[in-house]
Formats: C-alpha cells, sequence, structure tokens
C-alpha cells in the first residue's frame, strides 16, 4: 500500500461486502494491514450477477492471511436479510465483535430509462441500496451495545452527479447517501459513525464504460489509471478513531485526490407576499433561478481533469 498507516485498526474487526476483488478486495487488504481482523465478503458472481467464482472470498481472505493478517472468508449475499445477518454473526463467531462495515458489493444492470425493465431496476437496487441496510441494521444493534462502531459505504459519483444509462445505479448511489446520513444521526448518540466514499478506480464496476467514441476511449485511459489500492487509506481513516468527529459525510477519492463533495443546500430563493400563481412563477422564476440551475453533466464533466 502506499504510505498506508499501520496500527490504526489494531483490535478491531471488519466486515467488507464485495471484497474478493477490485476496490472491495483493496480495501480488506488495506483494513488487515492497518491491523484489523477481515471478514471478506463475496458471493462470487460476475458484474451482472451470474455466478463466476465462488471461491472468491475465501482466496481474498488467504492471501490476507498470507501477509501476516487475519482474515475469513463468507459467501453470503447481502441482498437478503437472513444471509446479511449471517455476514454480522460470523464476524462475532470468529473474532468477537465487530467495528467495522464497508458496504462496497454490487452489481451493473445497465440499460437507458425507457428500455430498463422492472427486473434490472430491482437487481441493482437490491444488492446495493438494500444490501447496505441489510448489513448496516444487522450489525447496528451491535455498535449501540458497545457505544462505537464505523460504517463506510461506497456511493458514486454517477449517482450524486449524473450518467447516462444508469437510473437503477444512479438511485441506489444517491439513496445509499440518504441512508448513510439517516444511520449518522440516529446513532450518534451512540458513538456511532456513518459515512460515504465515491470512489474513482478501474474496477468491475467501471470497466462496462462504452467505448465508441474517442472522448470516451480517453476517459476509460485515464480511469485505467486509478488502482483500487488508492481508496483503502481512505477507507482505513474513517473507520479508525482518528474519524472520531467525522460523521454524515461524502468524500469522492481519484487517485491521489481527496474531495468533500457538497451536499444538498438551498442555492436561490423567491418570495411573493400575495403568494405565487403558475403565470407568476412563470414569469419571474426561469430568471431568477436560471443561473443556478444545476446543468444534466456527467460525472467526466465535472471531473475533467487529469487524475493527480
Amino acid at each position: 500500500m502506499n504510505e498506508q498507516p499501520t496500527g490504526m485498526l489494531t483490535g478491531k474487526v471488519a466486515i467488507v461486502t464485495g471484497a474478493g476483488q477490485g476496490v472491495g478486495r483493496a480495501i480488506a487488504e488495506g483494513l488487515a494491514q492497518a491491523g484489523a481482523s477481515v471478514v471478506v465478503n463475496d458471493v462470487g458472481v460476475t458484474l451482472t450477477g451470474e455466478t463466476e467464482n465462488a471461491s472468491a472470498a475465501d482466496e481474498a481472505a488467504a492471501a490476507i492471511r498470507a501477509t501476516g493478517g487475519q482474515a475469513v472468508g463468507n459467501r453470503d449475499s447481502v441482498a437478503e436479510t437472513a444471509s446479511a445477518n449471517r455476514i454480522v454473526q460470523q464476524a462475532l463467531d470468529t473474532y468477537g465483535r465487530i467495528d467495522i462495515v464497508v458496504n462496497n458489493a454490487g452489481i451493473l444492470r445497465d440499460a437507458i430509462f425507457h428500455r430498463m425493465t422492472p427486473d434490472e431496476w430491482r437487481a441493482v437496487i437490491d444488492v446495493h441500496l438494500h444490501g447496505s441496510f441489510n448489513v448496516s441494521r444487522a450489525a447496528a444493534t451491535h455498535f449501540r451495545q458497545q457505544a462505537g462502531g464505523s460504517f463506510v459505504h461506497m456511493t458514486s459519483t454517477a449517482g450524486l452527479i449524473g450518467n447516462f444509462g444508469q437510473a437503477n445505479y444512479m438511485a441506489a448511489k444517491l439513496g445509499i447517501v440518504g441512508l448513510s446520513r439517516s444511520i449518522a444521526m440516529d446513532l450518534q448518540r451512540f458513538n456511532v459513525r456513518s459515512n460515504c466514499i465515491a470512489p474513482f478506480a478501474w474496477s468491475r464496476m467501471v470497466s462496462s464504460i462504452p467505448t465508441e467514441t474517442e472522448a470516451d476511449k480517453i476517459r476509460v485511459a485515464k480511469l485505467k489509471q486509478m488502482t483500487p489500492e488508492k481508496i483503502a487509506p481512505m477507507v482505513v481513516f474513517l473507520a479508525s478513531d482518528a474519524a472520531g468527529g467525522v460523521s454524515g459525510q461524502v468524500f469522492a477519492v481519484r487517485n491521489n485526490e481527496v474531495f468533500l463533495m457538497s451536499q444538498p443546500r438551498p442555492v436561490r430563493g423567491l418570495h411573493r407576499g400575495e403568494g405565487w400563481t403558475p403565470e407568476a412563477l412563470a414569469a419571474q422564476l426561469p430568471g431568477a433561478f436560471g443561473p443556478s440551475l444545476t446543468p444534466l453533466e456527467r460525472s467526466a464533466d465535472v471531473f475533467s481533469w487529469d487524475p493527480v
């Protein structure tokens, strides 16, 4: 790992979902290197949800143990309540406690909105949003009882900003931001923190980006420069006691850059003492609000400079 701190998580136990490869595996390895014992969860499916390598979690856990870390594999699905409970229970049975949950598991079912099927919608929502709730809810009881814990959820600039053909993914990833903030507010009195990271890294989750145009090819070439290992230090920090005052926030990590992302707040206001009619709104709102309207941009339009 690049300047990865060691010992920050000694004695802590972490769950990382979707950690068989890519960003999740790099996070699991980073947590282990920082001293945490890790439950490496992965059902071993392809990006679109078909069975690929059922041993992915066990292989990733074995690799951590081979370098002196503590890890066990878990193949349960986050999308079902009972199996999510089993993930948390395995942490308790194996290591006696649970301190950190990293909700990283995800799949894609990309389609332009007017062609997206209900099954494609539900599949992505089930894994990303329902999965984040299921694992978080299973851990929350134990966090409350021990008066401490940290959730780190993977969101995406696709949800925070936008992308084509990903209504299901965008809705799930923006929903995770709301879930995280709710957890942060509800569990603050129990010393439990919850934050989001939008990771920029070349992984299966972004390898499906179309490269039909020259601009898309250039964008993908830039993404390939950003390795999953760059995400781990931020996760370690947020999971550690050093981040004690940080909760309910949304960060982005792009290679060697770290960003604090804005969250919705009022931008402009209009007041009319006698109230509004549609005609009055039509006469005044476009001119008053027009310069402040959020443009329909993609993530690549906002993060338009080369990664550092």
